[in-house]
């Protein structure tokens, strides 16, 4: 009985043995086909997955940020955007300069030296605090929306922020940094008040008694609009001072404290109603943007898109001129003179013309004029003198005879009373109109003033001949030749024009043919070069032009668009843009631009037939290549190979932002192939960087022009209904280029024609040989082709076999893969049933080895009793030799308990035996 618990546990430990060897060979076949079709599954899951990852946006965590400027740079670097600590930083600081920035923005990156520069000059009077206003997580990007980067602003202890936004130059920061610093200039002296009213910025004067107080009434809100000019205008136009004296305050008319003055030099000054408006800061500063005089204007573009210059120029006629400035130059010579002549330009008050000097008219020594008659100079300069009143004009009559040698000279004036020469005082009003009909009126009945050699002067009146309510006057005399070719000489020297026009404005090739307007400056030279005659010419011309000055050294790149010349060390150039005639006007660049030159350029665009030619902007980046199929035209080269060319042009007009214009190009190539170079040329020409005369511009693009060969005049215009093929513009050249001219040919010209026409059709015929061997080569490649596609096609089918047999194997694979799903899947249910098992016979093996070590300790329990019962049976004997009689009922008694507790034994021992045997 006490072995069979022991053979039980070693034959369960055994069988689980084999059960997990058998387990272990069977997943070892198992394990490389579920291994296989795993890896498939998961390939395909991968696929999936990043099919669809990419439909989703991936934001990648923002880095942290660095340093923008240098450890050792005196700016303070805020690069985590600590908005909290700038502004804490700004309340110990009187001035502080916050530069906003973002660390990927170029602008931002190029602004950084110039920063640091005004830093390094104004570190020790203003604070300098950079922050990053970009990175995510800082105070500054959440607090503050910027559209765009850079941004600078500046602070005057508590009030701002005033922003800057000018150029980003280190010179134009600086001097608007110090104007913040500074807002007021205070004049304590005459001298002080007449150098701030020299100036051609409009000035704001204010008068504050500082006697009774360090701060009299009103000075903090005179202080603060100063602030607030500078927050509105950027530029720093208007400037702000202060006189602290009395007596210097009365030279403008300044008694009580507290008055603000604005100064203006065309118009009246203004002094701030205190009645009508109140005394703040946010009025004072309006009153003075409303009422400030801008006489000559600073153009700064910030050269992104703007309609600043488009703006400007809708207003009538400019004048730009761009000059080399800087801001914080005490003395700027340049600026003075065109500041000079912008003042005597706009100078109404004094527009008044001054009386032409003409001593050197009287001069005996002069060679132009004859002695003998030196009253009739006299008599002259009397006629003259009437051509300082704007109503009038000088008039030269047309040579009627051969033999005469006398020119007649009118004086035209409007309104004028007969022989009576206008009043000094009360000058009549007239304008471009009414000299255009009193021109007309005068051509009408110019027979009447004809006459012959005459000392003297004799007016008439006529009536207009459009209103009858309007009536001229004219004063004729006969001028000697001597004195006309003195005229034709100083014309050389003033550059004036040498074509006679009629009243309409247009050229006569005809010279004397008709009276023409003369311009007055040939008669008086002196008239010419005197700079009184520009004063107040704003005032007394339709042509009125606005000043503008820009800074060569930052816009030099709009100069060279308009003209300026790329090779120049010289940054001074200036040009007038009237953007409503779309032409514009360049100053000769060989002249310095200096007070005299401006002035005559302003006058010779302010008179009525202006003697100032159109400026034609040509491309200087075209390169010129001999082999080039079709001929390059610039403004240059127009007329040596359009107009005087002795062939026939064919000229496309095409832009580069034109896309139709770029699909002709390989047309236009095989067109200019076909053509006979000796004959034809095919231009082409773009339109948006050259400009041309106005009888050749187009509004259309594209457009084909040809110019025929000596009909140059006759251009002809490609059909815009036709479609631009080379078939088309065959027939067209061809069509355009036979037409016989006007004159009646003669032989020579006929044999010619026939040489010419032969001379084209042996052309043609080798041009269609070169076609016929082109067609040839192919028919060649068409061949080559079809094989090349028959070979692809049967590829193809090969291609599309091993595709089937694929997709089969595909097919039975994916069976097998079934197959073995199904397998695995019953091979894993039977693992997981033995399994069970297995843990059932474990649970068994560990209660039978329990029960062993019970059963052991029960079996060595029952040996001892046993040793107990044969000691105790020992006893009884010798006691029973001792006490026989008296103690054998006991002894029964015992023995028979002895023996119940023994058969109570046994059967407890072969009921656990069966109990294990069951199981």
């Amino acid at each position: 009985m006490a072995r069979r618990p022991e053979l039980l546990c070693g034959a369960a430990i055994v069988l689980g043995c084999a059960f997990l060897v058998a387990l272990k060979v069977t997943c070892r076949v198992l394990l490389p086909k579920v291994q296989v079709l795993k890896e498939d599954e998961a390939r395909e899951e991968i696929q999936r997955n990043h099919s669809s990852c990419r439909a989703k946006d991936v934001t990648m965590p923002a880095k942290l940020p660095v340093n923008f400027f240098s450890t050792r740079s005196p700016v303070i670097d805020l690069f985590r955007g600590q908005l909290d600590y700038a502004d804490h930083l700004r309340q110990d600081s009187e001035i502080v300069l916050y530069f906003f920035y973002a660390p990927w923005c170029g602008q931002s990156i190029a602004v950084r030296e110039e920063i640091e520069h005004v830093a390094s000059r104004l570190s020790d009077q203003v604070l300098f605090v950079a922050v990053n206003c970009w990175w995510n997580q800082g105070k500054c990007r959440k607090q503050k929306h910027f559209f765009y980067f850079p941004v600078i602003h500046l602070y005057h202890r508590s009030f701002g922020p005033i922003e800057y936004k000018g150029p980003m130059s280190a010179v134009y920061i600086e001097k608007f940094v110090r104007r913040v610093m500074t807002p007021l200039l205070y004049i304590s002296s005459r001298s002080k008040l007449l150098d701030f009213l020299s100036n051609y910025e409009p000035g704001v004067l204010g008068y504050f008694e500082f006697n009774a107080s360090p701060q009299p009434p009103g000075y903090l809100t005179f202080f603060t609009s100063a602030l607030h000019s500078l927050k509105k205008d950027y530029l720093g136009t208007i400037r702000f001072g202060v006189i602290t004296d009395k007596h210097v305050a009365e030279e403008i008319s300044l008694v009580h404290s507290g008055s603000v003055y604005l100064h203006r030099h065309g118009n009246t000054s203004l002094i701030y109603p205190n009645d009508t408006m109140n005394y703040t800061a946010e009025n004072i500063c309006k009153w003075a943007l409303e009422n400030r005089e801008m006489l000559v204007r600073w153009l700064r573009p910030h050269g992104g898109k703007s309609l600043l210059l488009n703006n400007e120029l809708k207003k009538g006629p400019a004048l730009l001129i761009f000059i080399p400035y800087n801001p914080l130059a005490e003395i700027n010579p340049l600026l003075d003179e065109v500041t000079k002549v912008a003042l005597e330009y706009h100078n109404c008050n004094k527009s008044q013309a001054a009386e032409p000097d003409l001593q050197h008219l009287g001069d005996t020594d002069s060679p132009a004029f004859d002695s003998s008659i030196p009253d009739a100079y006299m008599k002259l300069s009397e006629t003259f003198s009437i051509t300082k009143y704007p109503c009038c004009n000088t008039v030269v009559l047309p040579q009627w005879h051969s033999i005469s040698r006398t020119h007649n000279v009118c004086e035209l004036c409007i309104n004028q009373t007969l022989g009576v020469k206008p009043n000094k005082v009360h000058v009549p009003h007239c304008n471009f109109l009414e000299i255009e009909a009193a021109l007309d009126s005068f051509y009408l009945q110019e027979h009447t003033f004809f006459q012959v050699i005459s000392n003297t002067i004799e007016c008439s009146n006529f009536l207009s001949f459009y209103s009858p309510f309007s009536y001229y006057t004219a004063c004729c005399r006969t001028v000697n030749r001597h004195f006309l070719s003195f005229i034709s000489s100083e014309k050389t020297i003033f550059q004036t024009p040498k074509v006679a026009f009629s009243s309409h404005g247009k050229k006569d090739n005809t010279q004397h043919s008709i009276p023409h307007i003369e311009d007055r400056n040939c008669f008086i030279p002196d008239l010419h070069s005197s700079g009184t005659n520009i004063t107040g010419l704003s005032c007394r011309t339709n042509k009125t032009l606005n000043l503008y000055l820009l800074d060569s050294n930052l816009f030099w790149i709009y100069a060279e668009r308009l003209g300026a010349s790329r090779s120049s060390h010289l940054k001074e150039f200036a040009a007038i843009v009237d953007l409503k005639e779309e032409v514009h006007y360049v100053l000769d660049q060989n002249q310095s631009l200096v007070g005299t030159t401006l002035e005559n350029f302003i006058k010779n665009f302010s008179i009525l037939y202006s003697p100032l030619k159109r400026h034609l902007v040509d491309d200087p980046s075209v390169h010129f290549h001999e082999q080039r199929v079709i001929t390059e035209v610039t403004t240059n080269n127009f007329h040596d190979t359009v107009v005087l060319s002795e062939k026939n042009v064919l000229l496309l007009y095409y832009a580069q932002w034109c896309g139709f214009c770029a699909s002709l190009n390989h047309i236009f190539i095989q067109l200019a192939r076909l053509l006979p170079p000796d004959n034809f040329t095919v231009a082409r020409i773009d339109i948006s960087r050259n400009d041309l005369p106005w009888e050749f511009m187009t509004d259309h693009l594209p457009t084909i022009l040809l110019f025929p060969h000596q009909r140059k005049e006759q251009s002809v215009k490609f059909p815009e209904d036709f479609s631009v093929n080379l078939p088309n513009l065959l027939k067209f050249i061809l069509h355009h280029s036979s037409l016989s001219s006007s004159e009646p040919c003669t032989k020579e010209c006929l044999h010619k024609e026939t040489v010419l026409q032969q001379g084209h059709i042996s052309h043609l015929e080798r041009e269609i040989q070169k076609l016929r061997s082109e067609i040839s080569a192919l028919h060649q490649a068409h061949d080559q082709l079809e094989a090349q596609l028959s070979e692809a096609r049967r590829e193809e089918h090969r291609l599309q076999q091993q595709k089937h047999t694929l997709e089969k194997q595909h097919k039975t694979l994916q069976l097998h893969s079934e197959q073995l799903q199904a397998t695995y899947d019953q091979k894993n249910e039977e693992l997981l049933e033995m399994a069970e098992k297995l843990q059932e016979l474990a649970d068994a093996s560990e209660n039978l080895l329990k029960e062993n070590t019970l059963l052991r300790i029960l079996v060595a329990s029952r040996e001892g009793k046993l040793q107990s019962k044969d000691e105790i049976k020992e006893s009884l004997q010798s006691e029973e030799a001792l006490s026989e009689d008296n103690d054998i009922s006991v002894s029964t008694a015992t023995a028979t308990l002895e023996e119940k507790k023994i058969d109570n034994i046994d059967t407890i021992e072969t009921e656990h035996s069966s109990g294990n045997r069951t199981e």
